[in-house]
């Protein structure tokens, strides 16, 4: 099984440049499920529903969010109605959605979706992502009742990202991290045999911006610590970044491959 993870989509240029270079990259690594992540897909914070449409419509077999999960309007609607689209599972119990969802694929295989959030340096009221993987896993045995698991860990920390991955080494397919916009060189296979990156990257304008937002309103806060503008999605060219990770039949990684496509 091949699956197919995009990092953060960041405004316009993101979407444009997934909704267009996505079909090409199923077809040349033979995609058997994409998951994307859009916690800033919507003006650079949040999604919609018809953000949501588009990105179906291009491929995506599930969205995952993130921090910026609450920033547009109609999400708890939007959330008990769309069972693609997944919020953080470590989220309390009662919040709308879900975190942790088991798909059958096309041919037949069977995909579970795991998405967490971070603590370290996060605001959110949280449990620990760590305990919520343990008891959303436990149903689960790699390789028999389920044939791929992919967890997506949208986390500001390195190190915690890097934990979860050890963490869950030999009993997931994979842990991605997301979140903080810049690939990162260190895909690899772990030890027991799980694929993971500490952070896929971000599709939007890299050219000239600071994490896919135009330089001024960061710029204003590093130097004065507030921001007199509102931080705006960069407008030049799209480049799309993310991996692409090959499961064997016992469900582990064969291989994890990073890509970056401009548009």
């Amino acid at each position: 099984m091949k699956l197919l993870f995009i990092g953060d989509i960041v405004g316009r240029t993101g979407r444009d440049a997934v909704t267009r270079l996505l079909p090409g990259l199923r077809d040349e690594f033979s995609i058997d499920a994409t998951i994307v992540n859009v916690d800033n897909a919507a003006g650079g914070f949040g999604v919609t529903k018809e953000v949501c449409s588009k990105l179906f419509d291009a491929g995506a077999t599930a969205l995952t969010t993130g921090d910026h999960l609450w920033d547009q309007k109609g999400m708890p609607e939007l959330l008990e109605k769309e069972s693609r689209l997944l919020r953080p599972h470590n989220f309390p119990s009662d919040t709308p959605g879900s975190g942790c969802r088991l798909f059958t694929l096309p041919n037949g295989k069977r995909l579970l979706i795991l998405h967490l959030l971070g603590q370290v340096f996060h605001r959110e009221y949280l449990d620990s992502p760590f305990r919520a993987a343990v008891e959303a896993l436990k149903p689960y045995d790699l390789g028999r009742n389920v044939d791929a698991i992919f967890v997506d860990m949208h986390a500001e920390a390195t190190s915690e990202k890097n934990a979860m991955g050890v963490f869950l080494d030999g009993g997931v397919s994979a842990v991605i991290g997301s979140h903080t916009h810049i690939p990162t060189a260190d895909a690899r296979i772990l030890a027991k045999g799980t694929a993971y990156q500490t952070d896929a990257g971000m599709c939007g304008d890299y050219a000239n911006t600071i994490i896919g937002f135009q330089p001024e309103a960061p710029m204003q806060q590093f130097w004065g610590k507030y921001r007199k503008i509102r931080m705006e999605p960069g407008i030049g060219p799209g480049t799309v970044c993310g991996c692409v990770i090959d499961v064997g039949e016992n469900g582990l990684a064969q291989s994890i491959t990073p890509i970056q496509r401009m548009v």
